[in-house]
């Protein structure tokens, strides 16, 4: 056999591999959701696979779940506020670190990234100690701080991916023609990296809505977050409503990503 043809059968076999790796990982990513869709349309009072028969009876116990429907306000008000104040915090650092050639530029930008690195249930539990410590009692806003750290890297990483591809001349033309930098940032910056910063916002707000491990050290006992009340259910009592809430968010989550995709490329900016 020839050095091509070996080479040639070797590269379709290698290819073979992956391709039949990457096949059963995203069927083990996807079969556990397509489970919970499945016995959300259940008619049992228990979570058996497969489901006895099929109704939406657990949907239309929604409306009168109200312990669900208070947990998801919070988780709602909690990650809205999160958001907004990482967009804030997230666009002002990218826009000193983007396109700063100094090395404290890429210090910041490594400690920036940090809460991305270290385990959430540390960061939750660190960030518990040093409140208790500094004499700051738990609150919603507790929750939104501790959420607002983790949300900032997302918001950072797709606003310097948009800073990059943005032309300098604009920046030189708009500064060439009398413009001081607030009002070439709102007239020229701010509409060109706009879409850049909506991704950062989408991925850091559905993050901070699905948060447990941080929400579960930062909330106080009369504040109930929606995931960690769905996992209560499941301990306590494996509720089939949680079931019907899981195949929501997953509609919902999808939805806004098809959305987010169109409307800003949210892909190509996580690249």
């Amino acid at each position: 056999m020839s050095a091509g043809r070996r080479h040639a059968t070797s590269t379709i076999a290698l290819s073979g591999v992956l391709g039949s790796i990457a096949v059963l990982a995203t069927l083990l990513l996807l079969a556990p959701t397509v489970v919970v869709i499945v016995l959300s349309f259940t008619n049992g009072f228990s979570l058996k696979f497969p489901p006895p028969g099929y109704s939406l009876r657990w949907y239309q116990s929604l409306p009168d779940a109200f312990q669900l429907q208070y947990a998801a306000l919070n988780s709602l008000k909690v990650a809205t506020a999160a958001t907004s104040l990482a967009v804030v915090l997230g666009v002002a650092a990218a826009m000193a670190i983007a396109r700063s050639e100094k090395a404290m530029a890429r210090v910041l930008d490594s400690f920036f990234m940090s809460p991305l690195i270290l385990p959430a249930l540390a960061f939750g539990l660190a960030s518990l100690i040093y409140f208790s410590r500094v004499g700051i009692n738990l609150s919603l806003w507790t929750l939104v701080i501790g959420h607002t750290v983790v949300g900032v890297p997302y918001v950072i990483r797709t606003t310097v991916a948009a800073l990059s591809q943005l032309p300098p001349a604009l920046l030189e033309s708009s500064a060439s023609l009398g413009a001081n930098r607030i009002y070439t940032f709102r007239r020229v910056t701010l509409p060109l990296i706009a879409p850049g910063i909506a991704a950062g916002a989408f991925i850091c707000f559905m993050s901070s809505f699905d948060n447990v491990p941080v929400s579960l050290f930062l909330r106080d006992a009369s504040t109930d977050m929606l995931p960690i009340r769905m996992w209560q259910d499941l301990e306590s009592r494996l509720d089939v409503s949680i079931a019907a809430v899981s195949s929501l968010m997953v509609l919902v989550t999808l939805v806004l990503m098809i959305v987010m995709e169109r409307l800003t490329g949210i892909s190509k900016r996580m690249s």
